[in-house]
């Protein structure tokens, strides 16, 4: 199974384009394609972020995606890294997914140092879809 932290702007944009790689990220948590993990700050900039007036996000989609994240993810716990990050509130998506072991998933690649774990929506949409192609299919 898939290990994964997803970076906030992969949600904004997966709220905005329904059929992009970033939607197709939120319909595999609940899928289950992935096991997704985050932590309390992660859930409040998920929160922060989302429901800003700026994007215009129905409340009631932004609802139910968090509490998606909430049914199907992980919360885990950290011990913050010492890495220099261009931005402070990037530190943890950084420090969990390298504790957990996960890609993290960002649009934003340059924010984070040159590890290969650290990948875009578009390229974690095709681990998955290697991924679910690979399932045993019902019959």
């Amino acid at each position: 199974m898939l290990n994964a932290v997803i970076d906030t702007n992969v949600f904004v944009s997966g709220l905005i384009t329904a059929h992009g790689f970033s939607a197709k990220i939120i319909n595999s948590i609940k899928e289950k394609h992935f096991n997704m993990f985050y932590c309390s700050e992660i859930m409040s900039e998920y929160r922060d972020v989302l429901y800003r007036d700026k994007f215009g996000f129905n409340p009631k989609d932004v609802d139910n995606l968090l509490e998606i994240i909430s049914l199907y993810g992980l919360s885990v716990t950290i011990d913050a890294s010492e890495i220099s990050l261009p931005d402070e509130d990037d530190r943890c998506f950084y420090d969990i997914a390298k504790k957990s072991g996960a890609y993290l998933v960002t649009g934003n690649i340059k924010h984070y140092p040159g590890d290969s774990w650290v990948i875009t929506p578009a390229e974690f949409a095709n681990l998955l879809d290697a991924y679910i192609a690979r399932l045993p299919t019902e019959k």
